[in-house]
């Protein structure tokens, strides 16, 4: 094996990593938006929530991960779409908008001063 297989070897190996962890952080990102939707007497539109946004970024702990940015219609009236969106750190809810109202998840391991 040359240097150029080995080197497709692994870039295939790294799109099929993005492909499946993509799949699993919007699966995150519907969740997410289904039961904010429920909880707030909302109609979640679609079913599907649609990526917006993703960058780097840093958790508090210093780790570098994916921040995915996903956006989502709802109806409040059932005659109308608004829209909302979530935000996900590596595999964890950090932001759900829902307009009016702004959900900011706190961290389990922060303490309240």
């Amino acid at each position: 094996m040359n240097l150029y297989e080995l080197l497709f070897l692994c870039l295939t190996a790294l799109v099929v990593w993005f492909w499946f962890d993509s799949l699993k952080a919007r699966e995150l990102g519907v969740r997410a938006a289904r039961h904010a939707c429920q909880d707030e007497g909302l109609q979640f539109l679609d079913e599907t929530v649609v990526g917006s946004g993703l960058r780097l970024a840093r958790d508090d702990d210093g780790l570098l991960k994916l921040r995915r940015v996903y956006t989502f219609e709802y109806s409040d009236t059932g005659n109308n779409r608004c829209f909302g969106s979530v935000t996900l750190l590596g595999h964890e809810v950090e932001m759900l908008h829902v307009r009016p109202h702004l959900y900011v998840i706190p961290n389990s391991h922060e303490t309240l001063h």
